[in-house]
């Protein structure tokens, strides 16, 4: 299972700010307006209908008696007009072009995202945008996935190409890719939804493979007949992961270091051996060499077995997958002899 690195979705430009700009200088002339009538003499109520008669060019008459419509006064008036009236256009004007450009840039965002996600192949879907999608989308894309997520809820500011609609929908699964993706994670909210995904994805693609969410343990064995390959349950591992905090904190802290914090170069990773060592038959002596990096923490047998902390004359077999720890170096010089 390979997953390709993605690539990053241009940012439009945010088509409100100057709705929200015009909106200020707007209040900001109300303001000035009350204030400068209630100067010249008129009441609070006055003050704010006189401004708004003028600022937005209403023309009725004056407010005020004879003796407060002084020269002042219409002298406020007209240079209240030449700003409020252009701080009301100005205003008016982006608006208009807030909806249109809004709705061009939805329509843009759409279908740039759709001619990204046709060009993709190997990457990987995300079915649920929530917490738990998010988490595991950031974790996917730190490891150098393509990722793809299909929600029902628009994501304007998500950092990968989404596809809006229901993914128990095939129609919405065939517009992520499913047909050419590697791995489906479905991680909806309801067991009963990412089931249907599994079953879904599973007769879309034979050769996909599937992680699910489950809330309830009991379900596991519906995920693995509707075709999952793995089935997770979050608050069950959460649990595991404060219950090892509490009984062992160093080696707690030590493996989510390994595996999630990338400052310290150092990883574990899995490497698939590949029918290219069909003929050399090699044991893991001749995969990892004399100085032993990386270091070989487990080996999964085809049969899906485990053989932990291996003997360095044991052989590998066509299949097998190599539980590493090492460098990046090391570990990619690896997964090349291993592949070669």
């Amino acid at each position: 299972m390979k997953l390709r690195r993605r690539p990053d979705i241009p940012q439009m430009a945010d088509p409100w700010h100057r709705v929200r700009v015009g909106l200020a200088i707007l209040g900001v002339v109300m303001a000035v307006g009350v204030v400068g009538y209630r100067l010249l003499g008129l009441g609070p109520f006055d003050a704010v209908y006189q401004t708004a008669i003028t600022v937005t060019t209403v023309g009725f008459e004056e407010v005020g008696t004879d003796d407060q419509i002084s020269r002042n006064y219409r002298i406020f008036t007209l240079g209240l007009v030449f700003f409020g009236v252009s701080g009301a256009l100005y205003t008016l004007g982006v608006m208009v072009d807030a909806l249109v450009e809004g709705s061009l840039n939805d329509g843009l965002r759409v279908r740039k995202a759709q001619r990204m996600i046709d060009k993709l192949s190997g990457h990987l879907i995300i079915a649920g945008a929530g917490r738990v999608g998010q988490a595991i989308g950031h974790y996917v894309s730190r490891h150098g996935a393509e990722v793809v997520v299909v929600d029902r809820v628009p994501q304007p500011g998500s950092k990968y190409p989404t596809v809006v609609g229901e993914a128990t929908d095939d129609a919405i699964l065939r517009r992520a890719g499913i047909d050419r993706a590697a791995t489906l994670v479905a991680a909806l909210d309801s067991d009963a939804d990412n089931v249907y995904v599994t079953l879904s994805a599973r007769a879309l693609n034979a050769d996909l493979f599937i992680v699910a969410r489950t809330n309830n343990q009991s379900s596991e064995p519906k995920f693995f007949q509707a075709g999952a390959d793995r089935v997770v349950n979050p608050h069950e591992i959460g649990g595991s992961r404060m219950g090892a905090l509490a009984m062992h904190p160093s080696l707690a802290e030590f493996l989510d270091e390994v595996l999630h914090d990338e400052n310290h170069g150092v990883r574990v990773d899995e490497i698939e051996v590949s029918d290219a060592t069909r003929a050399a038959s090699p044991s893991i002596s001749d995969l990892v060499g004399d100085d032993n990096h990386p270091l070989v923490l487990a080996v999964r047998r085809a049969d899906q077995t485990f053989i932990a902390t291996p003997p360095p004359d044991l052989e590998i077999e066509v299949g097998s997958v190599l539980i590493v720890l090492g460098s990046d170096r090391d570990i990619a010089a690896l997964r090349d002899r291993a592949n070669r």
